[in-house]
Formats: structure tokens, sequence, C-alpha cells
């Protein structure tokens, strides 16, 4: 994930007149005494620029006190280091070792041949097993990046090797990857946890039922798909064969068990739930597959360090911006132009939809979560929309979003470890689009699909 992070430095995403007339707004605007209308100017002009996401957001909050003086510079430093200062937070780092291990200790492999031999019977057998792996597999990383680059990786070559088109493979893939931040554990969860000071054990049971809708939806669409291209079967289903896969995985397929169910019974909270995970993937990977060697070991852990910091980088610098926000009262001032629609449901729901996948296209999750939360969720709340129900709402457009240009990080990073080209990759994805967006419309307006699992464990 760190290699292709938003952290490195890119190229302009926009044309250079469009660069020009953001960097005379930037001048302008302060002049006119629209501070507030300069931030948002400031942070424009950065991204349209290729600053990465965390040193814009940093760099348009401290432009914004030195030109307002508001506050002292200081409080920038102040801010930044209490929007890391949380618990919950503790659990990134761990999940994304644990990711990380099982990834290159072995167990992804296992899982994907348990579950060809499970679903590959089907009508584009190879698409469904894509789903059904990837669903296994979001119990254990929480991290759509994690599924695309690991996992992601064995499917595209698989289905490549059994003549499915290359741009079926891609799609299919980068749709089932969005379901690992939905299915408990997830990164994205937490992080909307800790802005929204909402409880991380209800919203990742408040994930569960939208997930596997998630990976149903995707899967009556490869069938309409294979039926119309004439993909056939790709195994026989054969009881041996899936008895000998289950056996090779068993102890591999207990990690989401133990992670999700430890958490759903209050053996363990999220934190606890994701150093379990880490040491349950070093014992599968070091002692009992011993697929894990010190070289790759030092190798996961590096990586580990430099994701890591990447987003708590990009979480402490969203949290000043969301520190600004919030205190110049932007959500009031939102809610009053929202004029008689602030007090419809339907009409919030509808236009924080619009405004997140909007969001998505343009910018990265942890980044957006932070920022949008002081904004929307008060909205939202004041309607009478469950802050654990609002939460999976936005997690699942905001993983929609990771498939749409022009930042699309799960496109970016199959068009690299799949040697398929952007473009090819983002026509792929397309049809893949239409149930995502339909689980989000069910998701949005059934609340009982993410609120009955909390409901009935934690109230």
């Amino acid at each position: 994930m760190s290699r292709l992070s938003v952290m490195r430095w890119q190229k302009p995403i926009v044309s250079p007149l469009l660069a020009a007339l953001a960097i005379l707004g930037c001048v302008i605007l302060p002049l006119m005494g629209y501070d507030l209308g300069f931030l948002f100017f400031a942070l424009f002009t950065m991204l349209v620029l290729g600053v990465p996401i965390a040193v814009s957001l940093a760099g348009a909050c401290l432009m914004f006190v030195l030109i307002t003086g508001q506050v002292p510079s200081i409080v920038i430093a102040h801010r930044m280091i209490n929007g890391i200062d949380s618990f919950p937070l503790l659990a990134i780092p761990f999940f994304i070792f644990a990711g990380s291990l099982m990834n290159n200790g072995g167990i992804t492999e296992r899982i994907f041949n348990f579950a060809k031999a499970l679903m590959g019977w089907m009508r584009g057998g190879l698409g469904h097993v894509n789903v059904g792996a990837s669903i296994v597999f979001s119990g254990m990383s929480g991290a759509a990046v994690a599924d695309a680059g690991g996992l992601g990786m064995i499917e595209v070559k698989a289905m490549k090797d059994a003549g499915y088109d290359e741009e079926f493979a891609v799609g299919i893939t980068a749709a089932s990857s969005t379901i690992g931040p939905i299915i408990p554990p997830s990164l994205p969860m937490v992080i909307y946890g800790v802005m929204a000071s909402a409880s991380v054990g209800q919203l990742f049971a408040a994930g569960l039922i939208p997930g596997l809708l998630m990976g149903i939806m995707l899967m009556l669409m490869i069938f309409i798909i294979s039926r119309r291209r004439g993909y056939q079967r790709d195994a026989v289903f054969s009881m041996r064969v899936l008895g000998h896969t289950f056996k090779r995985a068993f102890l591999s397929l207990l990690t989401p068990v133990i992670i999700v169910g430890g958490i759903i019974t209050g053996a363990f909270t999220p934190t606890e739930a994701a150093v379990a995970a880490v040491f349950y993937a070093l014992l599968l990977g070091a002692v009992v597959y011993r697929t894990l060697t010190w070289r790759k070991l030092l190798k996961v852990s590096m990586e580990t360090i430099e994701t890591t910091a990447v987003i708590l980088f990009i979480v402490s610098s969203a949290s000043i911006f969301a520190w600004i926000l919030t205190s110049n009262q932007v959500t009031q001032n939102v809610i009053a132009l929202m004029g008689p629609f602030a007090d419809s449901k339907l009409a919030v729901l509808v236009m924080a939809n619009i405004v997140l996948i909007i969001v998505g296209c343009f910018m990265e999750t942890i980044a957006a979560i932070t920022i949008l939360v002081p904004v929307l969720l008060p909205m939202a709340v004041a309607v009478g929309v469950d802050p654990v129900h609002f939460g999976v709402i936005m997690v699942l457009n905001l993983m929609i979003g990771l498939l749409t240009p022009p930042v699309g990080m799960v496109l970016y990073v199959l068009s690299r470890v799949s040697n398929v080209s952007f473009e090819r990759c983002m026509r792929g994805t397309i049809p893949f689009l239409i149930p995502l967006v339909i689980c989000l419309l069910l998701v949005t307006f059934i609340p009982a699909i993410s609120m009955w699992l909390p409901t009935l464990i934690y109230r």
C-alpha cells in the first residue's frame, strides 16, 4: 500500500490554466475577507498541483491560521498531536501488519484454493471464487488496497490463465476488494469511530450484513456477464478436493472467526483483536506453514511502519482541517443554506451520498472521513440518522470512490500488479459499479440492513 500511497508527490491532475485560476483565487479571497473560502481554495490548489494530501491539508490550515491570526500557529502542532492521541487508532498498525503477514505467509493462496474448490463449479466460476475469497480475506485485513495488492495478484493471474478477459478479471477483483473495509475488521471504520465518537464494535457489527450483500450483488452481476460472454465452469465439484483444500486452509479460515467473533462476543476490543490477529498470523506463517522467513518479516515490518506513518500523518493533518471547520461553525452554515431541506431525512441522505461520491473520486479515504465527519454527521444526526448507520453509508461511498478516477487507488494498485493499463482497469470495473451503487442505495434507505446486527448484540 505504502509504495503507491498518497504521500508520494503526484503529477498535477488538472490543466495549468485551472491551477493558475486556483492560485489566483488564493490571492484574491483573503483580500476580500473570505477566509474560509481561502482555506478551501488553498487545499484545492495544492491538490491540483500534485502536493500529497497530508501536506496539502496541513499547509492549507497553517496558511489559514497565519492569515487570519485567530490562534497562534503553535496550535497547529497541538491539534495534530491531539488528532492521533486516541487508543482505537492503535488498531491501525496491527491490522496493517496482520494483513501483510497473511499476504506474505501463504495464507491468501490457501484461502483462494479453498474458495475455488467451493465455488469454481458455478458459471463464471473464478469470478465467484474471486468474490468469495475477498469476503473471507476481508475478515482479516480491513483494507481494500491490501486485498487488491495481495489476494488480487493471485486472483487476476488465475483468471487470465483460465482464459478470462483481462478487463473482466481486473474489474471484478477491484470491485470485490472494496468489501474488505465493510466486513469487519475495517481500518476506515476505526477512523470514523474515532472522529464520530462512535462505538467501533458496533460499526464492525453494522458492516457485516452490508458486506455480504455486496458479495451477493457482485455475484449476480458475474452470473449475468458470464451468460452473455459464454464463460463456463472452471472446476467440477468434488467433495474430495473440497475436503483437501478445506483441511489446508482450516487454520487460515479461523482468522476471521477469531477476530470478528472475539469483537462481537466482547472477548476483546477491536484494538486487542488486531494484536491477536498479528500473533495468529505470525504463528501460522512462521511455525505452522513455515513460509514466513526473517527476510519477509523484516520487509513486512518496514512496509507496516511506512504505511502507518502515512495514515497517521493524514489523520493528524485532517484533524486540523476538521477543527477549523467545526470552530468556524461550517456545519451550522451548511444547514442554514439547505433551508427547508435541512429537516428532511431523505434530502440529507441524498445530499450526503452525492457529496461523498464526489469527494471519494478525488480524495483518499482516511482524509475524506476525517474532513467530512464534522460537517456531515451533525446534519445526519439532526434528522434522526444513527451515527453507526451513517458510518456504514460513508465508508461504502468512499469504497466506491476507490474505483473511480482520478484517484482510484485500487485501480492503480491492480494496474501495477496485473500489468494492465489504468484505462483498461477502469473500463473493466464500470459494470461492477452498478451492483455496488444498488447496494449503497439499499443500505442508505433501509437502515435495518446495517443496524439489525448491532441492535441485536449491543442494545
